[in-house]
């Protein structure tokens, strides 16, 4: 897969279903590293590397969900039409959550074929109009709810110099998310599955469950216990669940 734009965090691809993931807000591709490791040896695990960060920190960070979807379902789409048999999901925390959605709903625009299934984690659907929220953040408020989300090594960020590394893509992702708009449009075919922690001080389990209402398949919640950066802790039963909502819609198919 395109080397930019994706990274894997196994010896080899495997062969069997297809997992993109997408980072959280001021995240990177190595945040699925653990995951991808504990799901089965023949799934081939990949992780969007957003613009800004690692070893694209070179690079100019977008600053809107629109770009962010047109460029990562830009270096999808080719992938997928050069293997169409292979089924594949998308799974994206947080700000990755919302991310993944609009990148499944362009390749249904493009007539691409849908993901066997949507994990969406950390983050009520779309229409909750959660963005509103972030429009007045200035550097101190988006440190403010880094901290208080949790997740984020506390040394890095009361370390100035590492700050410096890190504040360009936090600011660019919670300027894409104030300035998202939600477009209603058709639910997707594709099944989903919510995942939330329950004391998650971002999102409610309430929240998560609003996702039903986005997609014409079947739907799941999955509860864990713990904050918004709660997978850390469960990366077994997570894997399970991926597992488990893939292969069903790979037997389904």
């Amino acid at each position: 897969m395109n080397s930019t734009w994706f990274r894997r965090f196994t010896r080899a691809a495997g062969d069997g279903p297809r997992l993109v993931c997408f980072p959280h807000a001021g995240g990177s591709a190595t945040a699925y590293s653990q995951l991808a490791r504990t799901l089965p040896a023949d799934f081939d695990v990949v992780a969007v590397q957003y613009p800004g960060r690692q070893d694209r920190f070179n690079e100019a960070p977008l600053t809107t969900l629109d770009g962010l979807v047109e460029a990562v379902a830009g270096v999808l789409a080719p992938e997928l039409a050069a293997d169409p048999g292979r089924p594949y999901a998308l799974f994206g925390h947080s700000m990755g959550a919302l991310v993944a959605f609009e990148t499944a709903r362009l390749l249904r625009e493009e007539g691409l074929p849908g993901p066997q299934r949507l994990f969406l984690s950390g983050r009520g659907a779309p229409d909750l109009r959660e963005s509103a929220h972030y429009l007045l953040y200035d550097d101190a408020d988006v440190l403010a709810e880094v901290r208080r989300l949790g997740g984020t090594d506390q040394t890095m960020l009361d370390n100035p110099d590492l700050l410096e590394l890190v504040l360009p893509a936090l600011r660019a992702d919670y300027r894409a998310l104030a300035a998202y708009r939600w477009r209603a449009g058709e639910p997707l075919a594709a099944p989903v599955t919510a995942l939330v922690g329950d004391s998650d001080p971002m999102v409610t389990v309430r929240d998560a469950r609003t996702w039903r209402e986005h997609t014409r398949g079947d739907f799941a919640l999955k509860v864990f216990s713990g904050g918004h950066f709660y997978l850390a802790d469960h990366l077994h039963r997570i894997a399970a669940v991926v597992t488990e909502g893939l292969l069903a819609g790979t037997a389904a198919s």
